[in-house]
């Protein structure tokens, strides 16, 4: 039997590769942290080790955060398969390729298959919003920016320079105001907390799925978020002519 003759196409440019490795960084360094923080009274943490564990974590936050904004915006800007209409579980005959590559009639892609972009859709919903409660978080509790000014300003006791306010200090905030400022956060902090499940189920998902998508059809598609090309033995179903 002859071997099938493969193809190299260029899927991935550079700017999309830089994002999905640096969002992989910023990520293990967030779970850590945020793993560390949820069992912080069992791990015996000091004040001043939470402190520094919240810290590392926000300035890992904002790595994350700007990488994934600017993510969003590549989005409208970058190659073909990085814009939203390849991303968007959405559009002309979609429907029917997801129809198609679920019955295993079409299943080349270079970009992301069908259901691929229904997870990316998701992956990229569940990172905004744990994006945006994190720095809001950032600001209510150890009152960096870009909210822990305003923070700062609302809990200060009166007379009080709000800079000279540290964490975990209640010495110089107004007790009702620092309670209600509590009660503003707690909605960020339950979202914040329980998208972190929805995101790790999420990426456990995704890596299983480009495993097994990866060893059924080829394509080398773990190879091509490094290399951004793919190889594929038959005309893709999204090829660019």
């Amino acid at each position: 039997m002859a071997l099938a003759t493969l193809t190299e196409h260029k899927v991935w440019d550079r700017t999309t590769r830089i994002f999905h490795w640096i969002n992989l960084l910023a990520m293990l360094v967030l779970i850590a942290c945020g793993v560390a923080l949820l069992n912080a009274k069992a791990l015996g943490a000091t004040n001043d080790g939470k402190i520094l564990l919240k810290t590392i974590h926000v300035y890992a936050g904002y790595v994350f955060a700007i990488n994934l904004a600017w993510r969003l915006v590549w989005a409208f800007v970058g190659g073909p398969f990085a814009r939203w209409r390849s991303l968007l579980p959405f559009g002309k005959g979609y429907m029917a390729a997801l129809k198609s590559y679920v019955s295993g009639e079409k299943t080349s892609y270079l970009g992301h298959n069908p259901l691929g972009r229904m997870a990316v859709t998701l992956l990229l919903i569940a990172l905004t919003v744990q994006a945006v409660t994190g720095l809001v978080l950032a600001g209510t509790d150890i009152y960096y920016p870009p909210f822990g000014g305003m923070i700062l300003e609302w809990i200060a006791a009166p007379g009080v320079d709000p800079s000279t306010i540290v964490p975990y200090d209640r010495s110089l905030v107004n007790p009702e105001a620092y309670e209600d400022m509590r009660a503003f956060r707690s909605d960020f902090l339950f979202t914040h907390e329980n998208n972190f499940y929805v995101i790790l189920t999420l990426v456990v998902l995704h890596i299983a799925a480009v495993v097994w998508t990866d060893n059924r059809h080829g394509g080398g598609i773990i190879s091509a978020m490094f290399t951004g090309r793919k190889a594929l033995s038959e005309k893709p179903e999204d090829a660019i002519d």
